[in-house]
C-alpha cells in the first residue's frame, strides 16, 4: 500500500508537468520565490535519491551525491532551472525513481537504515508527506500556468 501511494504522488507529479512547454516549466510562481515545476521535478529526485540511495541503499561519493545543488548552492535544485534542459531532468526523476524501487523493494518495512536510524517505513511515509506538499505547489504552479486543475 505505502509503495502505491508512493507511486501515485510521482505519477501525479509528472501528470502536472504535462504537455508543458520548457518555458511554462521554469515559470516561478510567484517573487520572491524560486519555486516552478522543473524545480519541484528536480527537488523530488534529490529527496528520492537523499531517503533512498543514500540511506536505505547505504550508498555514498559521487555516484549518490546531489545532482542540481552544491555546499555553494543548497538551493540549485529550485534555484537553477533557466538552462535547464526538461527532457534530461525528466529522465533523470524517471532513472531515480526506477532505481528507488529497486533498492527498496526487498527490505523490510521495519529495518532501521542510515545515520538517523529511521525505519524503511517512516521513509515511505515521510516520502508520501513529501510528495503530498510539493502536489499541493504543483497544483497552485500548474492552474497558473494554464488554469489546469485537478488530480
Amino acid at each position: 500500500m505505502l509503495e502505491a501511494w508512493l507511486d501515485y504522488h510521482r505519477a501525479t507529479l509528472l501528470m502536472k508537468c504535462a504537455d508543458l512547454s520548457a518555458s511554462q516549466l521554469r515559470l516561478r510562481s510567484a517573487e520572491p520565490s524560486t519555486l516552478s515545476l522543473l524545480g519541484l521535478v528536480r527537488h523530488m529526485t534529490e529527496v528520492e535519491r537523499g531517503w533512498f540511495r543514500r540511506r536505505v541503499a547505504g550508498e555514498s561519493g559521487v555516484e549518490a551525491g546531489p545532482i542540481y545543488y552544491t555546499d555553494e548552492r543548497p538551493d540549485g535544485d529550485f534555484d537553477d532551472v533557466d538552462d535547464a534542459d526538461p527532457a534530461a531532468v525528466f529522465e533523470a526523476f524517471t532513472r531515480e525513481v526506477e532505481y528507488c524501487r529497486r533498492v527498496a523493494a526487498d527490505v523490510p518495512l521495519d529495518s532501521v537504515v542510515g545515520e538517523h536510524s529511521h525505519s524503511v517505513r517512516w521513509i515511505y511515509m515521510h516520502m508520501l508527506e513529501e510528495y503530498a506538499r510539493h502536489n499541493g505547489h504543483a497544483d497552485l504552479l500548474r492552474e497558473r500556468i494554464d488554469g489546469a486543475i485537478g488530480a
